[in-house]
């Protein structure tokens, strides 16, 4: 049996007589890490692995190649209230990222019921939504999962700004442009296996 990244995690922690704490402190970082990447819900930067991989002392091949096992696709979230835009945009988050489950919302709502009981790698919110705020959600997004990669889209640039300041790892202007979203991609700040 192929075992999954966390299974491999756990063995190799265990095996090496540390608790989650131990390695999570080994690594500088919290200990819902650990525990997110041994229960699967999340997959470490390629840089992260390394470091694991030092901390176990183990050959990162080896958990490089477990991580690539990992049989749970990225879920994606797009929130935008105009259902045009939405239709325009899912489009293009799909060619993006073909290894990635691209689910697209219109209510700020649905958007987080679905949130609250799937993992999701990274959300796109429009900020305008009508009564609520695309950046109201963020922070209730990054309260629930701190480690949330949020790319904020927008017409208008002056809430950049306020996006920077609640953490968001990224801005678009609309209508959204293949390259721009590529190079928001390329720079998460919590890099995710099958996005880019």
């Amino acid at each position: 049996m192929v075992l999954l990244f966390g299974e491999t995690l756990r063995h190799l922690r265990t095996k090496k007589g540390l608790s989650q704490q131990q390695l999570a402190e080994r690594l500088h970082v919290e200990r819902a890490s650990v525990t997110n990447w041994e229960a699967g819900r999340r997959i470490p930067s390629i840089d992260m692995l390394f470091q694991i991989s030092e901390a176990l002392s183990v050959d990162a091949t080896a958990l490089m190649a477990a991580a690539g096992e990992h049989s749970e696709i990225p879920n994606v979230l797009l929130l935008d209230d105009d259902p045009i835009s939405l239709e325009g945009e899912i489009p293009v988050l799909r060619k993006l990222m073909p290894n990635s489950n691209v689910i697209g919302f219109t209510k700020s709502t649905e958007a987080l019921a679905f949130f609250q009981e799937n993992p999701t790698a990274l959300a796109f919110l429009d900020i305008e939504l009508g009564q609520s705020s695309g950046l109201d959600l963020c922070r209730q997004l990054l309260e629930l999962r701190p480690h949330t990669n949020v790319i904020f889209l927008t017409a208008y640039p002056e809430y950049s700004l306020d996006a920077w300041s609640i953490g968001a790892s990224g801005f678009l202007l609309k209508p959204i442009d293949m390259d721009e979203v590529r190079r928001e991609l390329s720079r998460l700040r919590y890099p995710v296996m099958g996005v880019l």
